[in-house]
């Protein structure tokens, strides 16, 4: 039975979350149609642009993501503080950037005077824009639709594009973000459409090597802030380096040509975060198939379970095997 979205968002766990949208029957979101022939190759770029100006506009940025040929992975951090930082006006701006808003808000923007009554049903219109610009419910039904819209005009269909909503996953600690970044990372290797991660078109590891070539990380996703401090800024708690580096690693170890051992290379990634090295690569190919809900270390689990009153731990087991 499917869960309610409020039940697997509790950004007092964590502000980092794995969303997942499929394609409905044998539709393709991108690349080739084996059946028509057909390609959409186009419609990665549909993707990645939409997601990039999303992030402009909502308090949410992107960790990772990958565009395959029906479906999207996408690693999402919501940043509600800087939702609760923006003034009013920002606030309505950014709101206004998707939607015509409302006659009140227009008002607002147009610097009209207000009366009370107005001024009150504007502060609560306010209190809404605010919660939904650093809502993943929104930002995915944002993306999606727009999506969906984009692909059944040129399809000249009507009728439902996506496998009804996104699923998404709570990560949970440093640990299980690091093996969900590198799982999507390395979606296009694994699917065999892809060689190397430098050469995975559309995914977030080709992004942040073109950037480190030039010695700069992409403004379109969250920077890597390095290793946890006492005063920490904003950004992935790994070393951009370290993580390029394991990504490489793991993505020609698990090539079918190169099995590769492992156990013999330890990067400090991997040490930081305490994940054994066994343990890594069936976290990094099999991510989605050993985890169906909220990943992290026990404690983190639990936590998580008793803030959103859940009595049913999955995944509990696994994360207890994998990344204790």
């Amino acid at each position: 039975m499917a869960i309610a979205r409020k039940r697997q968002i509790s950004l007092a766990d964590t502000k980092y979350y794995h969303c997942i949208s499929r394609c409905v029957r044998h539709a393709y979101l991108c690349g080739e149609d084996s059946l028509t022939g057909k390609s959409y190759e186009h419609r990665r770029s549909w993707v990645e642009q939409k997601l990039f100006s999303l992030a402009k506009i909502f308090c949410i940025d992107i960790c990772a993501y990958a565009v395959m040929s029906n479906h999207t992975h996408i690693v999402l951090y919501v940043d509600d503080k800087k939702a609760n930082r923006l003034n009013d006006k920002a606030i309505v701006l950014r709101w206004h950037k998707l939607c015509k808003g409302t006659p009140l808000t227009q008002k607002f923007l147009q610097g009209e005077e207000l009366s009370s009554t107005e001024r009150y049903f504007l502060s609560q219109t306010i209190i809404q824009y605010r919660e939904r610009l650093s809502s993943i419910s929104w930002f995915m039904r944002v993306l999606n639709e727009h999506i969906a819209r984009k692909a059944n005009k040129e399809d000249e269909c009507t009728g439902r594009f996506w496998e009804g909503r996104f699923k998404s996953q709570a990560l949970l600690d440093e640990a299980a973000l690091a093996a969900c970044m590198a799982y999507v990372d390395l979606n296009p290797i694994r699917a065999k459409v892809a060689k190397t991660p430098e050469c995975s078109n559309f995914t977030s590891v080709q992004k942040r090597i073109q950037g480190a070539k030039n010695a700069k990380q992409p403004k379109q996703l969250l920077k890597f802030a390095g290793k946890p401090c006492k005063f920490m800024p904003k950004g992935l708690p790994f070393e951009l380096k370290y993580y390029l580096e394991l990504v490489e690693l793991t993505g020609s170890i698990i090539r079918d040509d190169k099995p590769g051992f492992i156990e013999n290379t330890q990067l400090p990634l991997l040490e930081r975060v305490n994940i054994a090295p066994e343990n890594w690569l069936k976290l990094t190919k099999d991510f989605r198939r050993v985890f169906h809900g909220a990943v992290g270390k026990p404690q983190s689990h639990v936590s998580y379970c008793d803030h959103l009153n859940k009595k049913r731990r999955v995944n509990f087991s696994n994360c207890e095997k994998l990344l204790a």
